[in-house]
């Protein structure tokens, strides 16, 4: 699915958390979402889900306005992971994926959860609690579900954040490797800028609400002379030029 943000903005208590931010992403790709704590990243992705009503723009899915769509017709097409918004702690892993799917109309259900298990390697704790997992494991549920139902749009908040390299190295890959499969469109705001340069076609900078600079990975570290991602974003966070 195609997306376009036009004019987007969100006011909390007469200050702007998004300012008029302009972006598309294209159909197939991922777009990564960077910027400092509380530059508006988080609230952005709200607005897309439908989450967060915007004070003000568009968010436009295939030409057409996102409050245009059937409650049920978008949620079938569209889906996030955020290690910051927890699945009910008290159902099992099991639980979960069974509610969320009905949730999202996925058919054959049981087909569909034991496919997506066995991909993240999470059957075997099935059974526990949601509320009593491991970091780890938490996100590596929190990404099944997001996939439950096949999503045309995936939006990812920080999908690897606080894991140890080696699960956070098995969830980037799943995602490299589901998206070769898949016909997907991706944001993903991640401070994980090996991530970020691993998984994005290109990337959005955004600073106090908003967007100060895009490009793919390479165009942009060359623009402010730097040797990486991770130092262009720190100039650019660190910068006190107002945008």
């Amino acid at each position: 699915m195609y997306i376009q943000i036009k004019n987007l903005s969100k006011i909390f208590k007469d200050n702007y958390a998004v300012n008029e931010i302009n972006f598309d992403i294209e159909k197939n790709k991922t777009v990564g979402l960077l910027g400092p704590n509380g530059c508006g990243k988080t609230t952005s992705i709200g607005m897309i889900l439908g989450l967060i009503e915007p004070s003000g723009g568009e968010i436009i899915i295939d030409n057409k306005n996102l409050q245009s769509f059937k409650r049920d017709e978008i949620l079938a097409r569209i889906n996030f992971a955020s290690p910051y918004i927890e699945l009910p702690k008290k159902l099992t892993v099991k639980q979960n994926l069974e509610v969320y799917g009905r949730l999202y109309g996925v058919k054959n259900l049981n087909t569909r959860i034991n496919e997506i298990s066995e991909d993240l390697n999470i059957k075997d704790f099935f059974e526990k609690k949601t509320g009593e997992l491991s970091s780890g494991q938490k996100n590596r549920v929190s990404l099944a579900k997001s996939l439950i139902n096949k999503p045309e749009i995936l939006l990812l908040d920080e999908p690897t954040a606080s894991l140890d390299p080696d699960i956070g190295d098995f969830i980037r890959s799943y995602i490299q490797e589901y998206k070769s499969k898949n016909q997907v469109t991706i944001l993903l705001a991640s401070h994980n800028m090996n991530e970020v340069e691993r998984l994005c076609d290109s990337i959005i900078m955004m600073k106090k609400g908003k967007i100060i600079d895009r490009g793919t990975c390479k165009e942009i570290i060359k623009k402010h002379g730097r040797d990486n991602l991770e130092e262009t974003f720190l100039k650019l966070a660190r910068s006190k030029d107002e945008f």
